[in-house]
């Protein structure tokens, strides 16, 4: 009688741990801290996630802070999927769905003075005002 009752517990458990979020984690302004600089992630629309294969996320406060993290920790961003905030929004978006513009009056917390944009024409509107560049 106990292998059915712990059959049914273990398939359960696996139910629960499928239906979580696999995206994105949300970010505590203030709490969180970068996972490659360690600064205190304070600016919402510069942050970035990098999502490991096994679902774990590293956080950080600049897209530089996620490609620096990415080159030092090969294993680790191996087959990852990596997030960045759409500057206007607020909202994660793929890295790789996103428009990035660099440089002008961008001023981002550890100098990788970059963007992203959910939508090309965002991205060339803001780099005509800010004076930076598209770099994808």
């Amino acid at each position: 009688m106990k292998f059915p009752k712990l059959l049914i517990l273990a398939f359960s458990v696996i139910a629960m741990l499928s239906c979580q979020k696999s995206g994105p984690k949300e970010i505590a302004l203030g709490k969180d801290q970068c996972d490659n600089c360690r600064m205190t992630i304070s600016q919402l629309g510069y942050a970035t996630e990098l999502i490991t294969e096994k679902g774990r996320a590293y956080k950080f406060d600049d897209i530089m802070c996620m490609t620096m993290y990415e080159n030092s920790n090969p294993d680790k961003a191996k087959n990852a999927k990596l997030y960045v905030v759409d500057y206007p929004s607020g909202k994660f978006l793929e890295k790789a769905k996103a428009t990035l513009i660099k440089g002008g009056k961008i001023k981002s917390p550890m100098g990788g003075n970059t963007q992203a944009y959910q939508t090309r024409a965002a991205a060339e509107k803001a780099a005509a005002n800010m004076g930076a560049s598209l770099t994808k």
